[in-house]
């Protein structure tokens, strides 16, 4: 299902076969049915058919689950030039869980890459408000993410998205990008940080408590794997329940596809602990 605003998937099993417990309630009554919801925050460039991938490993197990990509040129142009133009599409994305009358379901997030995280932290923001702070958000995975200020990991990714475009095209706007991170994140740094907080400095200091599952390797060539682990003592020294994975050998968003098994087993554990906690 779509929006003409939001171009999103929706999933929502026929049979929810959750509860909060196996036992009746001490007043005889039987338990209330619960529902997760997952939202799934792609990588920069993905499509939907890569991520029904993820979403399956929720839906059969009775999980309502709504994906999601930011549109790219926000990711590399947009956010990298200060403008928090992705804030709007967070707001969307949390409107729809009233849409569809599922905001009082725990609610959990995957979310992949930088461009997963750059989302992801307007989330966090919006959780703070009247609007959104009621939402029950019990966990969040993040698959090859965040990483801080690799350009030469984030051109990497760009390319990729433009691999089929025409070279001079691919090749002008990589310049522009290269050209963009330089000015504002080295050249500009003082002055943009006034008015827009880098979004791995933001998601170290987030007040959230929620546990923390981050699945990462040192072969990524695009997030380094320093990086996650600097996010994780961070994250730890805020007394925030965290694991971490490290694949070793697969690279970008690339662990489900060579691990299938341990890592469809990583997500449905920590899933059904955080609804269950």
């Amino acid at each position: 299902m779509a929006s003409a605003e939001l171009d999103y998937t929706i999933e929502i099993p026929d049979q929810p076969c959750w509860s909060q417990k196996n036992s009746p309630s001490p007043g005889g009554k039987e338990a209330e049915t619960q529902q997760p919801v997952v939202i799934l925050l792609g990588w920069g460039g993905c499509k939907d058919k890569n991520l029904a991938k993820y979403s399956a490993i929720y839906h059969k197990r009775g999980c309502i689950v709504i994906r999601y990509i930011a549109p790219w040129h926000m990711v590399f142009f947009s956010e990298s030039m200060g403008i928090p133009s992705l804030r709007v599409l967070a707001q969307k994305l949390l409107e729809l869980l009233f849409d569809y009358e599922i905001e009082k379901e725990p609610l959990l997030f995957h979310v992949f890459s930088n461009a997963g995280v750059m989302l992801y932290r307007y989330v966090l923001e919006l959780l703070q408000t009247h609007r959104f702070h009621h939402l029950r958000v019990v966990g969040t995975i993040f698959d090859s993410a965040p990483g801080d200020s690799n350009l030469l990991g984030a051109l990497r990714a760009l390319a990729a998205i433009l691999e089929h475009w025409p070279a001079i095209l691919r090749l002008l706007l990589l310049v522009a990008f290269a050209l963009v991170v330089v000015l504002f994140h080295f050249l500009l740094a003082p002055i943009t940080a006034l008015f827009h907080t880098h979004f791995y400095d933001r998601l170290q200091d987030a007040g959230s408590c929620w546990p923390e599952l981050y699945l990462y390797s040192r072969a990524d060539e695009v997030v380094q794997s320093r990086d996650v682990e600097r996010m994780v003592e961070a994250r730890l020294a805020r007394r925030v329940l965290v694991r971490s994975v490290d694949f070793v050998s697969s690279a970008h968003v690339s662990h489900l596809r060579d691990y299938p098994t341990y890592y469809t087993s990583l997500c449905v554990d920590f899933m059904r602990n955080c609804v269950h906690c």
